[in-house]
């Protein structure tokens, strides 16, 4: 399962692999986690987490923190994303996971296509570096088994969403319980929460448009959420067309 993998980028220097959890999902924060790992490290399953089961990627946790020489965990609220887009989120759970690393490492590397330099140590993206270098696959684990158990936590706030299932992606039944019961605050307003949206303009109003049913971005002081097929969604429907 490990073929290919291998256990640095550069040789020579302290290396931290960066990964990061739940861009895509529709609640939630963003994590990331930093792992430096002995020289020589190997493990027969250790791989990229989403090619790993629940199980498999809960055992390997305890082996990656026991093992690595540091390793820590980056949290981006829900709220920042909002504020900051979900991709400037990533970097920032990133960013503050290098942070927090007992051993400075000298190079990072990162999975994916891009980062946000991080001052003072250099970098190179890996695509699919999850699945070519232990510590970046070590890094996957971490942050999906630690987002994964703050969303069963929050599950129990909010059960009808499925959060303990779905972790807070777009799932049929994620979707039908916005439909239902409208978002939570671990909801992100910037994030196409709905399947379908109307845009009513109200001209010479403060509210000039009002997002309807849908997952765009909702500004305070001018825009509004009203779901479908509920009364008020009704009603502004047929005042646009009076």
């Amino acid at each position: 399962m490990t073929a290919g993998l291998q256990a640095y980028y550069k040789a020579g220097v302290v290396e931290a692999g960066c990964d990061e959890a739940g861009r895509g999902c529709l609640a939630g924060p963003v994590y990331a986690a930093a792992v430096i790992l002995p020289p020589g490290f190997s493990n027969p399953l250790l791989n990229d987490s989403k090619q790993l089961s629940e199980k498999q990627r809960y055992g390997l946790r305890p082996v990656i923190e026991k093992e690595a020489l540091a390793w820590a965990i980056g949290i981006v609220s829900n709220h920042e994303v909002d504020e900051i887009n979900v991709l400037n989120a990533s970097y920032l759970a990133m960013h503050r996971a290098i942070e927090k690393l007992t051993v400075k490492p000298g190079f990072l590397i990162i999975d994916g296509n891009r980062f946000k330099p991080y001052a003072g140590i250099p970098h190179t993206c890996i695509v699919k570096g999850d699945g070519k270098y232990f510590s970046i696959a070590a890094a996957s684990v971490l942050a999906k088994t630690c987002r994964d158990e703050y969303m069963m936590k929050i599950d129990r706030e909010y059960p009808q969403y499925g959060w303990g299932k779905n972790k807070g992606y777009p799932t049929l039944k994620h979707r039908k319980a916005l439909m239902l019961y409208g978002q939570t605050p671990y909801h992100r307003k910037s994030f196409r929460l709905f399947e379908n949206q109307l845009k009513i303009e109200f001209p010479g109003t403060d509210n000039e448009m009002t997002l309807i049913g849908n997952n765009e971005q909702i500004v305070a002081g001018k825009y509004q959420t009203v779901l479908p097929g509920n009364e008020e969604f009704k009603q502004l429907i047929n005042d646009k067309k009076n």
